[in-house]
């Protein structure tokens, strides 16, 4: 992504967004790359130890959940099943703003 990109993603100012940037890249989670299109622009991309993180803190919260879940009658656990199809709506209509 862009920086721009990522300051309106993010919500964000560009020095914010910046200085975050910086941080990762240091960590090694990102690497800016010039835009093969545009030489004037920077591109974002997560490297495969930055997918990692994503992916690790990912199953966490998953493995959380499901331990919260355990104590919800069938009944609750399929009142969240039935409302999927709704929520993944809404993933994609926030895809689209």
């Amino acid at each position: 992504m862009r920086l721009t990109e990522l300051t309106a993603t993010e919500q964000v100012t560009q020095s914010a967004i910046t200085q975050i940037v910086i941080k990762l890249e240091r960590d090694g989670l990102v690497e800016r790359r010039s835009d093969p299109n545009d030489g004037r622009v920077v591109l974002v991309h997560i490297t495969p130890q930055g997918a990692n993180v994503i992916d690790s803190r990912r199953l966490e919260r998953i493995g959380r959940i499901a331990g919260f879940a355990e104590h919800l009658t069938t009944e609750e656990r399929q009142t969240i099943a039935d409302a999927i199809p709704a929520l993944r709506r809404l993933v994609e209509i926030a895809g689209d703003a």
